[in-house]
């Protein structure tokens, strides 16, 4: 049968201490609802019901139009077993359904599989895990043949119960039908005075259910978000996998505790990555990518054999072969550099493309522009794209040497093998194999005294 899917993320996250719905707070550069509804979409779900509530505006803003999203609202949040009642209508009679939770953003799929097999044979599947410390969970509690008979929460467990290490995720996966069977029959007669859907364990053995329990390998996975302590844990836990998986897939990463991956990052062979560099979006490196420290990399394409080196920052750009980047550069939206560029130390690049072996090595501005290929762009050049209303484009021939503190004022077109003479502001288009200047005749005053302050 199909799978359905329930994520909890209702919640205020009072102790975030912030107008952000606890949800749309990011771990790796995403909501950590967009990890649990990733995580939902990698088990082929067929139906993800997103129970909203508080900062429903927001939350509907950034994932109202996503594709296969069902959405039912607890206006009272009144515990996770009213939660999972709200979600009900939207529910098939029948088949299996997996409980997750909006503030659990890196559960694993690898990890919920045995839960889903459990239910799909008629029984339920639940994730716990084993904590040296498991205080704000609640304990599984197990009789003398290790068979799970409910779980007690904190609040409401003695002694006893509290010295359980065992404890409760809130995952689980049962049949529909025992959902619309047992929800109603829940009681908020507790400590905290809600509807726990923990509630439902004691309904299942006493049913004659088979209750399964698997325990998670790191507490870290199953780690809920309460406050902002806890989220920079998971921060940290996260960025240590992506670490992980860069070096195993052969990057080296000089210190792995200081590399941040806020999106996706396909490496080729022998990459180098210096510290505290971050990447974000969907980043694509080819073979021996060396990147300096300190550089921000964002929905770039580099290929094979590029120096990227410290403070650049590079962002919707694409990079060709044996390019050679800062420090200190900045390639910004549109930027595509051809094979064997140089684009230097305070150079920026916007919508420009920059032509095989051309150099921008020195403190310039190329916007709106195409370079063609072998072109040297002198210290100092800016293409002068906006007259204040729109922007126009700069055309640069093959072979053309643009003169330091070049002002190029767009729309203008350089010629083939042309040269702009040093501090020419060149407004007119520049013929082939032309030199063009526009600077006034050097004088010389002799005598000439400078002005003195006055007493």
């Amino acid at each position: 049968m199909s799978l359905s899917v329930v994520i909890l993320a209702a919640g205020k996250g009072k102790r975030m201490v912030s107008d952000l719905p606890k949800v749309m707070h990011p771990v790796g550069g995403q909501p950590m609802l967009a990890h649990v509804i990733a995580c939902a979409r990698r088990l082929s779900a067929e139906r993800i019901v997103v129970v909203h509530g508080h900062g429903s505006e927001c939350v509907l803003a950034r994932f109202g139009a996503e594709p296969g999203l069902y959405w039912a609202e607890q206006a009272e949040q009144l515990g996770t077993g009213h939660a999972v009642a709200q979600a009900l209508p939207q529910l098939p009679a029948q088949g299996p359904v997996l409980v997750l939770y909006g503030d659990v953003p890196l559960v694993q799929a690898d990890s919920l599989r045995p839960l889903l097999a459990t239910a799909a044979v008629g029984g339920l599947g639940l994730l716990t895990v084993q904590l040296a410390d498991p205080t704000g969970y609640g304990r599984i509690v197990r009789d003398e043949q290790g068979r799970v008979l409910r779980i007690v929460e904190e609040k409401d467990a003695d002694a006893t119960i509290r010295a359980i290490r065992e404890g409760n995720t809130g995952i689980l996966a049962v049949d529909a039908a025992y959902l619309h069977a047992w929800l109603d029959r829940l009681s908020n007669d507790n400590a905290q005075g809600e509807y726990y859907l923990t509630d439902i364990i004691e309904m299942a053995v006493a049913a004659g259910l088979a209750v399964e329990p698997c325990s998670v390998a790191s507490a870290e996975e199953v780690q809920g978000v309460n406050n902002r302590v806890q989220l920079a844990e998971l921060e940290r836990f996260h960025q240590r996998r992506q670490a992980e998986a860069l070096m195993l897939a052969g990057a080296t990463l000089l210190d792995p505790a200081r590399v941040d991956v806020r999106g996706s990052v396909q490496t080729g062979r022998d990459v180098s990555i210096d510290v505290n560099v971050i990447f974000e979006g969907t980043v694509v490196l080819g073979d021996r990518v060396r990147i300096g420290a300190h550089c921000v990399l964002r929905d770039v394409v580099i290929a094979d054999d590029v120096d990227i080196l410290p403070f650049s920052h590079l962002d919707q750009a694409t990079v060709g072969a044996g390019a050679h980047i800062g420090p200190y550069a900045r390639l910004r939206p549109g930027a595509e550099l051809a094979a064997d560029t140089h684009v230097g130390n305070f150079v920026e690049i916007k919508k420009a493309s920059i032509g095989l072996g051309s150099k921008v090595n020195h403190l310039s501005y190329i916007g709106d522009a195409d370079i063609g290929a072998g072109v040297n762009v002198g210290a100092g050049t800016i293409t002068c794209n906006y007259d204040g209303v729109n922007k126009h484009r700069t055309v640069i021939g093959d072979g053309a040497f643009i003169g330091s503190n070049t002002a190029l004022v767009a729309p203008v077109t350089v010629g083939r093998g042309a040269t702009t003479g040093a501090g020419s502001a060149i407004g007119k288009d520049v013929p082939d194999d032309t030199l063009a200047l526009t600077r006034a005749p050097q004088k010389a005053i002799p005598g000439w005294q400078r002005p003195k302050k006055r007493s």
